[in-house]
């Protein structure tokens, strides 16, 4: 591991948890994590929002298209050991879902994957900022929620913990039918 980092900035990155359709969650295995399970992410271009980046890293990694896109987290690694180089990363971190579940890799930046349940994952060599995206990807969004993220929209009902009756009713102000 080198003892000195070359940057002179923290490096902007984007990661997602990618949910398929039987509510599985996409891990990777990269050497450059100690052969541990990661996300999918890399990092942000100059001039490019972080979404457009994320949708781009992933085709690129895994080569899927993704959708419902979520933030979950925002994390620092400052100097990890956990990492094959001494860098400094800001992660943002996502939630989102597969447009398909067929992923491709490289066999460089990622050596394998694998579709598991998210409760599943915890029992995985997970790298540390990953298993705390896992973490609270189950206390936020867990077993007893859809399988569909929430869209950005959409969020505010579930934030302000309304009743749920209140978050059923339709728009306009008109109750749902009994």
């Amino acid at each position: 591991m080198q003892t000195k980092s070359d940057q002179r900035y923290p490096e902007p990155t984007v990661g997602a948890l990618i949910l398929n359709g039987r509510g599985e969650m996409l891990l990777v295995k990269s050497v450059k994590w100690g052969n541990r399970f990661t996300v999918a992410g890399g990092h942000v271009e100059v001039g490019e929002t972080l979404r457009a980046a994320l949708k781009r890293e992933i085709k690129e990694e895994v080569g899927l298209e993704i959708k419902d896109i979520r933030l979950l987290m925002v994390q620092e690694a400052i100097f990890t050991k956990a990492f094959f180089r001494r860098r400094h990363f800001i992660f943002f971190d996502y939630v989102c879902n597969a447009a398909n579940d067929r992923p491709k890799v490289d066999g460089v930046e990622i050596q394998s994957y694998r579709w598991v349940r998210p409760a599943k994952a915890m029992d995985l060599r997970l790298e540390k900022f990953t298993r705390r995206m896992v973490r609270k990807y189950l206390a936020e969004l867990g077993p007893t929620e859809p399988k569909k993220p929430l869209p950005l929209d959409e969020t505010w009902k579930r934030d302000r913990r309304l009743p749920r009756r209140v978050q059923q009713q339709q728009p306009g102000g008109t109750r749902p039918r009994k």
